[in-house]
């Protein structure tokens, strides 16, 4: 006879209190509450509301974790902001400006230590070289990039950054790679697919880039980063741009969320979730279509946030619950 000894290798323990050291896939029964528990996935996949931004905009950008969030630059419809914002997991409050204001902007780091690369300005909507670091406070001059980019792929850490494709000059995509090591940037694999406007997901040396404009209308190309050369992998079920609000840990896990879809630019809801070979839609969808918003955090706990409508940008904040571990009671009928 079959027995969960003989399947799993261990015994059902005998507790008087819930493990703390507790796998997914195990299971205990609990004498002090006399019930059978075990450790599952619970799957959420979905966003709730979060605390407003002070300041409404889209094209800005953000990075860090969902409870220490940094959103800064962006535009107002009328002018590119410099604007920076903090989120604590509740709400948002004001930190220092950035020395350029500008919109479209790459992104690398976390609420204490993070970069603003490239983006777009007056009177150059197409891209400019200025980098900014931030301090946890305030933030100062940095190492250009080697060429002016705005709209690209971007994510990474404030000493190992990635910044790949995007619009530069006076607009062409480009399908060039740029690294930052602290102190220097480098040129790496060239992208397949040059697009703009699309969603990153990982760090320097596993990431994916997806969805974006390639040309003539929306973009479903992924492509997946090892740290030297880019992979195109499998395509998005919802071809789109402008879904900067994309976040995820690395090239083996994502979301993109809401941009804008078809010839006519019909905003959508869209959630997708990648797990490193095919994307797969989420039953639901953020709760206000947008586009140009801000994306950051993890595939398990991430943050969408700003985005157009209206035209002056939104505050809207939205908060994504992810798969997660849980501790469920064991029914027996």
């Amino acid at each position: 006879m079959t027995t969960y000894y003989g399947l799993y290798g261990q015994k059902v323990q005998y507790l008087a209190s819930d493990p703390t050291d507790v796998q997914t896939g195990q299971v205990w029964y609990n004498s002090t509450s006399a019930v059978l528990k075990v450790r599952a996935v619970s799957t959420v996949n979905s966003f709730a509301s979060g605390g407003s931004l002070g300041t409404g905009r889209y094209a800005l950008s953000g990075t860090g974790p969902q409870t220490a969030t940094l959103g800064f630059g962006g535009y107002n419809g009328t002018s590119y902001l410099a604007n920076t914002e903090l989120y604590d997991g509740t709400s948002w409050t004001a930190g220092g400006v950035l020395a350029t204001a500008r919109g479209y902007v790459g992104k690398a780091g976390t609420q204490a230590a993070a970069l603003a690369m490239g983006g777009s300005i007056t009177p150059n909507p197409y891209g400019v070289v200025t980098v900014e670091s931030w301090g946890g406070s305030s933030w100062t001059a940095g190492t250009n990039l080697p060429s002016a980019r705005s709209i690209g792929f971007s994510c990474g850490t404030q000493t190992a950054a990635l910044f790949s494709s995007g619009t530069g000059g006076s607009a062409p995509v480009t399908t060039q790679t740029d690294l930052w090591n602290g102190s220097s940037w480098t040129t790496g694999g060239a992208m397949n697919t040059g697009r703009s406007g699309g969603g990153t997901a990982g760090n320097q040396t596993s990431a994916l880039a997806f969805s974006g404009n390639s040309g003539p209308g929306n973009g479903s190309a992924t492509e997946s980063w090892n740290g030297s050369s880019w992979t195109t992998v499998a395509s998005m079920n919802t071809a789109r741009q402008a879904a900067t609000g994309g976040f995820g840990s690395s090239n083996t896990a994502a979301v993109c969320a809401s941009g804008f879809v078809g010839p006519g630019g019909t905003n959508t809801t869209a959630t997708e979730l990648w797990n490193g070979t095919s994307w797969t839609t989420n039953p639901t969808g953020v709760a206000s279509s947008r586009r140009w918003l801000a994306g950051a955090g993890s595939e398990n706990s991430g943050i969408v946030f700003g985005g157009n409508p209206p035209a002056s940008g939104t505050t809207a904040t939205e908060e994504w619950s992810g798969i997660v571990a849980a501790t469920k009671t064991v029914t027996v009928t």
